[in-house]
């Protein structure tokens, strides 16, 4: 039998599993796509979203907000409470305990952004967190006051940006499979090398004899 031949029957096993293990991590990893090409990871189409993120709502009678505490950071979207028109711009400071941060406004997404890192770790632990947020509007201002949730399933998720730690879905085992599968590529290499090896000394020893 020819050495390529030997090889190829021999270390056939192992490149089977290297394959499988190299499919299997392509599959599971996060945006792999289904075969009409979806992606296994998106929301199927017709449902609706539903987000376990903590929330707040408060109202006063001139505004009205949403708060959501998500993706590292607490953000909030303020109305007229009259007429529901948007409320753009304005000063808006939140406070919660001992601890006091400013909002920053995003003009393209019309909301406001606390990402104080003190404050969101107070607000990420588990319990409840009351919170007065002062709204200055030119010549407009006015307190609004509530109480953020934060069940203990929830708080770890909401302390984590999008690059935070996001458990083992996306982590640390894809590499682990990425090692086993090179491994077995160099065993597969050098089991070739060692076979093509004994082949070339048992054709050499035979034409001696």
């Amino acid at each position: 039998m020819k050495a390529s031949h030997f090889f190829f029957f021999s270390s056939r096993p192992i490149l089977a599993l290297a394959l499988g293990l190299s499919a299997l991590a392509a599959w599971a990893s996060s945006g792999a796509h289904g075969p009409n090409g979806e992606h296994l990871d998106a929301q199927a189409p017709g449902t609706a979203a539903v987000s376990s993120a903590p929330r707040l709502e408060a109202r006063s009678e001139l505004f009205e907000l949403v708060a959501r505490l998500d993706g590292g950071e607490l953000s909030i979207l303020i109305d007229r409470y009259a007429s529901n028109e948007p409320l753009l711009g304005a000063d808006v400071e939140l406070e919660s305990g001992p601890l006091k941060a400013k909002a920053k406004f995003h003009a393209d997404l019309g909301d406001y952004a606390v990402d104080d890192p003190a404050l969101l770790k107070l607000l990420s632990t588990p319990g409840e967190h009351p919170l007065i947020i002062t709204v200055l509007a030119g010549a407009e201002s006015d307190l609004l006051d509530g109480v953020l949730h934060v069940a203990a399933g929830t708080a770890r998720d909401a302390a984590h940006g999008p690059g935070g730690d996001q458990g083992p879905g996306s982590g640390w085992w894809r590499w682990a499979l990425g090692a086993a599968i090179l491994l077995l590529l160099v065993l597969s290499w050098k089991w070739r090398d060692r076979s093509s090896g004994d082949a070339l000394a048992s054709r050499l020893n035979g034409e001696q004899a």
